[in-house]
């Protein structure tokens, strides 16, 4: 990415979860979910995707977990709702493109504003999508943030482990 936040992909990897843009902290640091309340990292771990809970600065070390890291807008913001409609519909083809280049298994968005705004849809349901992107399943994860006051650390915990035991049985 040209922003400072790369991305952190391989081929078929089991997972690619998908935040909406960089954080500010995030792409001055180039670490994905840098930000000290942010809950990305404690929320894997406590789901069973990550057999401790990875530091932000250790980032690129999920790739060995079957996991991977983009975003579906490249550019840094304070608050996602600083991108305009115009910026996911500018992003959607190269972000397409990616996933297909890359075939994970699934690919999570980590709230509903990016898969709103990918998909052309106005409301979605949490979990598991009825569309696909190219190969891989799509399904909707509550934001980490800690600006989303709307699910406790358990709650969020409970999403993404319905996930990991999707893979787990598919």
């Amino acid at each position: 990415m040209s922003e400072g936040l790369e991305d952190i992909l391989a081929d078929r990897l089991a997972v690619v979860f998908c935040g909406i843009n960089p954080g500010m902290l995030a792409a001055a640091q180039g670490h994905h979910f840098a930000g000290r309340g942010n809950r990305f990292w404690r929320t894997l771990h406590l789901a069973g995707f990550t057999p401790h809970q990875v530091p932000p600065e250790e980032d690129r070390t999920i790739l060995q977990y079957g996991c991977g890291l983009t975003t579906v807008v490249e550019r840094p913001t304070a608050r996602a709702d600083q991108l305009s409609l115009d910026e996911f519909k500018a992003a959607a083809e190269g972000f397409e493109h990616k996933i297909r280049r890359n075939a994970p298994r699934y690919v999570a968005f980590l709230g509903k504003a990016g898969y709103c705004a990918l998909s052309g849809q106005r409301e979605v349901a949490w979990g598991l999508q009825s569309r696909t992107l190219g190969d891989a399943a799509v399904w909707v994860l509550p934001n980490p943030s800690g600006r989303n006051l709307a699910f406790t650390l358990d709650q969020l915990v409970d999403a993404y482990r319905q996930l990991r035991q999707a893979m787990d049985g598919r």
